[in-house]
């Protein structure tokens, strides 16, 4: 029974490549960063980053690469999730999660970058495609961003068909001591792995709560 909650990243990933990638392995990831998600799957072919920590990745802005349109049948995309401009991105005792990952400037241009990105993946993806996207949400300057609902939204206008999510739960979190001291909401203790198919038609919304294209069958 594959279940669509776990805490382990690399069963979530090999339950969508057993339900979702016939040829049992991602042909390309758009962010590969350290390479975490092979620690027990295989590298995929095609490997880019901005700014790539090994030979064997190709330098390439996710929005723009190097690829030929509908030439992938598969691909995975880990982007940066935070934004912001403040102290904590310089203060000695400021967010560490800041400090620890990419962080774009504010949050307009962070799902602008979203946006952009898939409609590079649509380009890329052969009919029926697979794009898995990892996010999560998040509580910034005490606003809710649920980044995952403006993922799928957008996904959905580009003409991808949300088949799947899957819920990566964490067991810690790195949290600094003033978001303790200033605790307004639930700390998030989970992310998501979309799964989005490319279809052959704009899909929309209301065809999904309906159902789907032709009777559900995308």
């Amino acid at each position: 029974m594959i279940k669509s909650i776990s805490f382990n990243q690399s069963e979530i990933i090999n339950n969508i490549i057993r339900l979702y990638i016939p040829s049992g392995k991602i042909e390309c990831d758009a962010t590969f960063g350290y390479g975490g998600f092979y620690k027990e799957h295989l590298f995929p072919e095609y490997r880019f980053d901005i700014n790539p920590r090994s030979s064997n990745v190709k330098a390439a802005d996710c929005r723009k690469l190097p690829l030929e349109s509908e030439s992938l049948n598969s691909i995975i995309f880990d982007p940066p999730f935070l934004a912001t401009k403040g102290k904590s991105l310089t203060e000695e005792n400021g967010n560490i999660i800041n400090k620890r990952f990419s962080v774009f400037p504010d949050e307009k241009l962070l799902h602008q970058f979203y946006t952009d990105s898939m409609k590079e993946f649509y380009r890329i993806l052969a009919e029926s495609g697979i794009l898995i996207f990892k996010c999560q949400d998040k509580v910034s300057s005490g606003t809710q961003y649920l980044s995952h609902v403006f993922i799928i939204n957008q996904a959905i206008s580009i003409g991808f068909y949300p088949v799947d999510i899957f819920v990566l739960l964490a067991k810690s979190r790195l949290t600094a001591k003033w978001q303790l001291k200033n605790q307004r909401h639930a700390r998030k203790f989970h992310s998501y792995f979309l799964v989005l198919k490319k279809s052959n038609k704009r899909v929309k919304y209301t065809d999904i709560m309906a159902g789907g294209e032709n009777n559900g069958k995308i």
